[in-house]
């Protein structure tokens, strides 16, 4: 998977098509990831007291699938899809096909 977890990504389909956010969650097993104010549910909870969680419906993030998503270049702000490069000191790094920006921090 070439996603990693603090990506900016925008979604290509579904739903919630056009939006952007952070990811804050990979699951690699399942092919999904978990992306900041995207693809909102609401889940009934029960209060526990142990726990210090309120009850009532919470509103919280379901997971998407990774095809669904593309990575945002940092630079122009495009989607884009994502290339492996190898810098001069030898680092491997991952690069945006759209204008050859790094997105490895």
């Amino acid at each position: 998977m070439k996603i990693k977890k603090g990506d900016t990504v925008e979604v290509i389909a579904g739903k919630d098509s056009g939006k952007r956010g952070r990811v804050l969650v990979i699951d690699r097993d399942r092919e999904r990831v978990v992306i900041e104010g995207v693809n909102m549910i609401k889940r009934h909870t029960r209060p526990n007291p142990q726990r210090n969680v309120k009850g009532g419906i919470v509103e919280r993030e379901a997971p998407i699938h990774v095809s669904n998503v593309m990575v945002v270049s940092p630079d122009s702000g495009q989607r884009s899809r994502i290339g492996k490069k190898i810098l001069d000191d030898g680092r491997r790094v991952r690069v945006a096909k759209v204008d050859g920006a790094i997105l490895d921090r």
